[in-house]
């Protein structure tokens, strides 16, 4: 209980911040469509050269079809790193007494484009890797590497604001974050567990009430109840994923310095990172 109460005033102190920025909610937003454009490309492509056939069968599958997938997820992977990398270069020019517009952000985020497509083929090395072991590892894999993502996900998750911050490349990101998470173990991370856990209850009405339309109205009801579910869970991903960058930023301030920035205070880090 504890910990959620300082995951809330950690979430309120976030907002206090987002909403003078609230047009950087556009930058998840430009993130979402434009996986959606490239989803849509690589699909078109793929029907175009015969990379796979219309009719989706295994048989279809080729070299082709390989090298497009993996081009799809390494740019799908470098989209979110991207627009992320945006939104931490927001959160830490308002907490240095500036005033971030999506402009300004995503040229911050553009100035650190190399490291980021680094850190982007990293991560989707490493997931395809993953992945890999889960598939041909049976329930042991599945065991180990659920282990693995944890770990790597706890390891790695100051990357992108070491990137952007301290312009660090994207192998020196990795051994940053790791050598912070090392000497600042916490119990821990709560903007991974406790800002899901607030997103999952924020979600949770929109959800319930979603199915009630959809089941008690007839025809059109269900219609309307999907968009209301759709919309919705959409929304509460946007702000709740914003608010952890916030978040993020500030405790690799913390973390790096020892000085809470942004309207956050000493206790607040501390008890989400706090020294092994």
């Amino acid at each position: 209980m504890g910990r959620f109460a300082n995951t809330w005033r950690l979430t309120k102190v976030s907002w206090s911040l987002l909403k003078q920025d609230r047009e950087l909610l556009w930058l998840p937003v430009l993130s979402m469509l434009t996986l959606v454009a490239v989803a849509a490309a690589a699909a078109v492509v793929g029907f175009v050269t015969g990379s796979f056939d219309a009719d989706g069968g295994a048989e279809g599958l080729g070299g082709s079809a390989v090298v497009l997938g993996l081009v799809f997820v390494f740019v799908a992977t470098a989209i979110v790193v991207f627009f992320e990398g945006a939104l931490v270069a927001g959160a830490h020019e308002r907490m240095t007494g500036g005033d971030p517009t999506v402009r300004s952000a995503m040229g911050k985020a553009m100035s650190r484009l190399p490291s980021l497509l680094g850190w982007a083929l990293i991560t989707m090395t490493v997931g395809l890797v993953l992945r890999f072991l889960r598939e041909r590892l049976g329930w042991l894999g599945q065991m180990l590497t659920f282990l693995a993502e944890a770990a790597w996900g706890v390891a790695t998750y100051l990357v992108v604001p070491a990137i952007i911050i301290d312009d660090y490349g994207s192998f020196a990101g990795v051994k940053q974050s790791m050598s912070l998470v090392r000497r600042t173990w916490g119990e821990n991370l709560i903007s991974q567990a406790g800002f899901g856990l607030l997103g999952f209850v924020l979600a949770l009405p929109i959800i319930l009430i979603a199915i009630a339309i959809a089941a008690l109205v007839p025809g059109v009801g269900m219609f309307v109840g999907i968009a209301l579910g759709v919309v919705g869970v959409l929304t509460v991903s946007v702000v709740v994923g914003a608010l952890g960058q916030y978040f993020k930023t500030a405790l690799y301030e913390y973390a790096t310095d020892g000085v809470a920035h942004g309207g956050y205070d000493v206790d607040q880090m501390s008890a989400s990172f706090r020294t092994k």
